[in-house]
């Protein structure tokens, strides 16, 4: 059985990039009928944020990508968060450390801090590696009186041995095959002094007692995969899947897309609110709307591009996942809300997210889904239903300043009067016949009874349906507004 997961580091919020990351894990697993878990990578307590693990949970639930075992519901492979599988590694510690493939160092990090000024100043980088370990103060150089004195102190990491010129050869699903000199490498340190793992060590353990089939992840991991690589072959573990993602890249193409970007463009990075920053959620976007636009940040979803979340699980395909980065087009996300929004029945909307039709509620009773179903066509976001129910709520107090010149040539007394004639003595749903006899015989065209009722109605000569809009507010509302046109116009 397939089993994939997300392992977030609880170190802020859920950026765009981590999202789908979740996304492509949690649809992969559902292709494949297998397992998505969530495992929050928590050993470095000092970058821990207070809330970001909630936080990440939270939004994970908003966009309905649904851990099967996650620390909340727990799992038969758990503990789920690193924190709390400390007598873990240090079980695994050990076994490197028994057969030779890890050592101890007792560097000091002011003694790293001066070796690493001066390999910068000769060489233009450091490396603590086969070529300079013997160098540094670490159980390979010193005798074993010298380090076992040492690890009695405590005050050591221990480091994974990377043995010289061997070829460490790797697979990714993406870009196929990796291979890298182990003369490249450095020895990683894989146990910090405080006794807690670090992100190669602890990966490399959970994945392989979790028992992950498939890795997939952000490209900025792939330099690690040799080192991960190594690991697996030094437990003589069989490693699982590789697969890393593209970048995501900010709207220019020039660089990652990031949380200045959207703060300097206008566009949220999150998908909620996080402190004073507001997310997807809060900006009027619904979540099916949200993941169908972030699965498309590097996975090509052919001719059909608005899918639900099952019908990408359905069609979710290794093979389409693209190698290059995806540059992030806030006003396409846009789109796919719009798309998501008007695929949605007035019943949906209103029952979904009723506390946006509250005041649309109380103003046309009983023919609110009518209402809906006018406003619905010309929703992009959520956030837009206060500004499109506004003419079915309240009367234009203003009236837009270019519609009144569009209008300036159009005698609206005399046009005002016919109108209110017609609203008085036909239905609502007779009214344009009425104004097509009237043009006639007075020399007045369609549009410009339209024209002025809509500026009457509206405020501007943009705005719903007209015909329909008047059906829902009523002929008193309208015959009120219009008299208000043409007071303040003639």
């Amino acid at each position: 059985m397939e089993r994939v997961r997300f392992a977030p580091s609880p170190t802020g919020p859920l950026h765009i990039g981590g999202l789908r990351t979740a996304l492509f894990n949690y649809l992969y697993a559902k292709k494949h009928k297998g397992v998505f878990i969530l495992r929050v990578e928590d050993t470095d307590q000092n970058r821990k944020v207070e809330g970001s693990e909630e936080y990440i949970h939270k939004s994970l639930e908003w966009c309905n990508i649904q851990p099967d075992e996650d620390p909340f519901k727990g799992g038969e492979y758990g503990p789920y968060r690193q924190n709390e599988r400390k007598e873990i590694y240090a079980q695994y510690i050990k076994a490197l450390l028994s057969n030779g493939k890890a050592y101890y160092a007792f560097d000091s990090n002011d003694e790293l801090a001066i070796a690493r000024t001066e390999a910068e100043r000769l060489k233009g980088a450091f490396k603590y590696s086969a070529d300079n370990r013997k160098e540094f103060r670490n159980s390979l150089s010193l005798s074993t009186d010298e380090s076992e004195a040492l690890i009695e102190k405590g005050d050591y990491v221990v480091r994974l041995k990377v043995e010289p010129n061997q070829d460490v050869v790797t697979c990714d699903l993406v870009r196929g095959v990796v291979r890298v000199n182990s003369n490249e490498l450095e020895d990683k340190i894989l146990m910090k002094k405080d006794g807690m793992p670090t992100y190669h060590f602890a990966n490399v353990v959970d994945d392989h007692l979790m028992k992950i089939t498939t890795v997939i992840r952000g490209e900025e991991w792939l330099p690690s995969l040799p080192i991960h690589q190594l690991l697996y072959d030094a437990f003589g573990w069989e490693e699982p899947q590789f697969m890393h993602l593209p970048l995501i890249l900010n709207p220019s193409g020039k660089g990652k897309l990031s949380k200045r970007d959207g703060d300097k463009n206008g566009y949220p990075v999150f998908p909620m609110a996080w402190n004073e920053s507001s997310g997807y959620k809060e900006n009027g976007f619904i979540p099916e709307a949200h993941i169908n636009y972030i699965a498309q940040l590097g996975w090509s979803l052919g001719e059909k591009e608005i899918l639900s979340l099952k019908e990408m699980e359905n069609t979710f395909d290794v093979k389409a996942i693209q190698k290059g980065g995806a540059r992030f087009d806030y006003e396409k996300a846009k789109w796919v809300n719009q798309q998501h929004l008007a695929a949605l029945s007035e019943g949906e909307l209103i029952n979904r997210y009723n506390p946006y039709f509250e005041e649309l509620k109380e103003a046309v009773g009983e023919q609110l889904n009518a209402a809906v179903s006018l406003i619905k066509e010309r929703l992009v976001l959520l956030s837009d239903i206060e500004k499109e129910a506004d003419c079915f709520i309240n009367d234009p107090v203003d009236y837009d300043a270019k519609s009144l010149k569009r209008i300036a040539k159009i005698d609206i007394s005399k046009v005002g009067s016919l109108l209110k004639e017609g609203i008085t003595d036909n239905e609502i749903e007779k009214l344009k016949d009425f104004m097509q006899k009237s043009g006639e015989e007075n020399d007045i065209g369609l549009g410009a009874f339209m024209q002025v009722l809509r500026v009457a109605v509206v405020g501007s000569l943009s705005g719903p349906n007209l015909i329909p809009l008047l059906t829902v507010i009523g002929k008193d509302v309208t015959l009120r507004r219009l008299e208000r046109l043409i007071s303040v116009q003639s």
